[in-house]
């Protein structure tokens, strides 16, 4: 079983490297199963309708979220209505949309589930993540032994902890939300592949994503400033997972792809 997770997606100059080499790299990689972070796609933070329909068009057979995904009222609207879209599955039980989602892929049932952690988000309280694992996984293990989980933290050890506590419950997790690959993906004892942080997928000159003059002058005013899309050196990153007959990660690459400057009338 193999499956592609493309790194978060920020902005239009994200969108555009999807939309450049997704159908490409899906030819030649053959993944069962495609999985997008989208929570940056629309302005760079959050995922808007418009852009989850497309992302969808372009490849991605699930879109996971974060603290983001319901930055955009027609989201908030719509989730109920995208099954492939999901929120934290730990986000209070009155939240809209789901957490988890079953997709059939190469013959199994594969459990994607999105998960957030407590730490670097003060915008969103969500439930405990390690205590929601345990009864997510319990639940998912009922139907499949091919669990993928998409944690969205702020914190490098959080991350960590959250990796060690789910090997042997999941097939693998994979970190997001700082917006940078880090150079830890391994496989631990109990056959959980994991990763720091996939990346993202737009401009690697950038600060997440984005132009860095406004960023810089956020940090100078305290203003939020994320107005600006950047577009020097795009790059597609993510991480392939094999995972054998049981479900056991036996796999795990990054990827780092170099997408070509689009047109100007296009940016």
């Amino acid at each position: 079983m193999r499956i592609l997770y493309v790194s978060e997606v920020v902005g239009k100059s994200g969108l555009w490297c999807i939309k450049k080499q997704l159908p490409s790299l899906k030819k030649e990689m053959k993944p069962d199963l495609v999985i997008v972070n989208g929570d940056g796609t629309t302005g760079s933070y959050g995922l808007g309708r418009q852009h989850a329909g497309y992302l969808r068009k372009l490849g991605a057979d699930v879109i996971t979220g974060g603290d983001c995904i319901f930055f955009k009222k027609d989201m908030v609207a719509e989730i109920d209505a995208l099954p492939y879209v999901l929120r934290p599955v730990n986000y209070p039980p009155e939240s809209p949309g789901r957490g988890w989602h079953f997709a059939n892929a190469g013959g199994r049932k594969i459990a994607v589930v999105s998960m957030l952690g407590h730490a670097g988000f003060s915008r969103v309280h969500s439930e405990n993540p390690f205590t929601s694992l345990n009864a997510v996984a319990a639940r998912l293990s009922e139907e499949t032994d091919f669990i993928i989980v998409d944690f969205h933290s702020g914190a490098t050890a959080e991350k960590q902890a959250f990796f060690y506590h789910a090997d042997g419950k999941v097939s693998a997790v994979i970190g997001s939300h700082a917006r940078v690959q880090t150079a830890d993906e391994r496989i631990l004892p109990g056959g959980c592949g994991v990763i720091t942080d996939a990346g993202r997928t737009g401009s690697r000159n950038s600060v997440g994503g984005t132009a860095a003059e406004p960023k810089i002058r956020e940090y100078l005013t305290c203003i939020p400033d994320w107005s600006k899309d950047a577009w020097e050196a795009l790059q597609l990153q993510g991480v392939l997972l094999d995972l054998d007959d049981s479900g056991k990660t036996k796999a795990i690459s990054r990827i780092g792809i170099e997408c070509a400057d689009p047109p100007q009338q296009e940016i």
